[in-house]
């Protein structure tokens, strides 16, 4: 009786000492870089503040401890830069636990497009090296006139393990003689520039971002977030990119082929109709070999002068040729049909037609369809 009592006692002290250590079982924010990071909770479940889960503290600590020595991620700011351009970027580079700065030519405070206002961590004289060197675009006069971002830009970069630009950014690059005979991209409507200006460079439309091994370049504003992740997959991983991908609960496809300088719609001129009325875009949609342009006009002028009007301004413009102007009749709208060629000299078609919206006078709805030729 009393070797029974002594196990039951052994007993219950094990189980008290079991679940003492259970109670004191500690859970925190799985981390997010924010102030809630610090905050203990003692039962799993989900962040209040940030809405993370709530992982075992000393697993946490674990992992921490474990993980690769961060990478430190330089990112050039100026006044005029695109906010996504560089804030996509960020969220990307700062998920997978690296280390995200700014830096700019002064500390006062920067001006983004939109009207952001951020003041810079670094300045060119006293900012860290960093493994990945972040060039954003959007106004980028500033910087590409700039010969001291321009040194800073080149200096940093050869350090670099990696140099990424977004949209404009490329620009930037180009000025600093970093893409001679390199292929680059850029955001879809400055393409053919960048051809011109930087001839020693080839352009590339069909391609979200472009790889050169260190240096990257990628398209227009939330293409820097695949050419962040494509980064991220070049040092830690396919995985951890997409794992970074889901947790920002982004659809990352780096093989999608999705870009838009490949769309049927860069042959499209951009055209100024102000002075032929007020437009309302309706629609605009396609894919690479067709793209249909549907917009409300409200304006003084009759359906066939703006018909005619509209004809000539995309003679003029994209270098179309018309082949046909179909009379008007009461059952069909008035049209024009055009052949042109495309930039690799394959033929295309288009069609615009423009009719009266029923019961609405001076009002017109103009389409504008444009097709490979089969």
């Amino acid at each position: 009786m009393k070797a029974f009592l002594v196990f039951a006692s052994v007993l219950l002290l094990c189980l008290s000492l079991g679940t003492a250590a259970e109670e004191a079982k500690h859970y925190v924010c799985d981390p997010c870089g924010m102030a809630c990071d610090k905050t203990v909770y003692d039962k799993p479940g989900t962040c209040p503040v940030c809405g993370a889960r709530l992982v075992d503290q000393k697993a946490a600590e674990a992992a921490l401890a474990n993980r690769p020595a961060s990478k430190k991620v330089g990112i050039l700011i100026f006044n005029g830069v695109e906010i996504i351009d560089y804030t996509g970027p960020w969220e990307v580079f700062g998920a997978t636990g690296f280390d995200v700065y700014t830096v700019a030519e002064t500390k006062d405070p920067v001006t983004t497009a939109m009207g952001m206002t951020v003041v810079p961590k670094y300045t060119f004289a006293d900012a860290p090296q960093p493994d990945v060197l972040l060039v954003p675009g959007g106004d980028v006069h500033g910087p590409t006139t700039s010969a001291a971002a321009l040194k800073w830009v080149a200096e940093r970069s050869a350090r670099a393990d990696h140099t990424l630009s977004v949209c404009n950014g490329a620009f930037i690059l180009a000025g600093a003689g970093l893409l001679d005979g390199l292929s680059a991209t850029t955001t879809y409507h400055l393409l053919d520039k960048l051809k011109t200006d930087f001839p020693k460079l080839k352009v590339v439309r069909d391609q979200r971002f472009v790889d050169n091994g260190r240096i990257i370049t990628a398209g227009g504003l939330s293409s820097g977030i695949d050419g962040a992740l494509h980064v991220v997959s070049k040092v830690r991983g396919n995985g951890v990119a997409q794992e970074v991908a889901l947790g920002l609960e982004y659809d990352w496809r780096p093989r999608a082929g999705f870009a838009r300088g490949a769309l049927a719609e860069s042959l499209i001129p951009d055209l100024s109709l102000d002075d032929l009325g007020r437009w309302t875009m309706l629609s605009t949609e396609g894919g690479t070999d067709r793209w249909q342009v549907v917009a409300r006009a409200t304006s003084d002028l009759t359906a066939g002068q703006l018909l005619d009007r509209l004809s000539r301004t995309l003679a003029a413009q994209g270098k179309w040729t018309s082949v046909e102007v179909a009379a008007a009749t009461s059952s069909s709208p008035l049209t024009s049909a055009w052949k042109f060629s495309g930039r690799d000299g394959r033929p295309w078609t288009g069609r615009l037609t423009v009719e009266t919206v029923p019961g609405q006078s001076g009002q017109y709805t103009a389409k504008l369809n444009i097709a490979r030729a089969s």
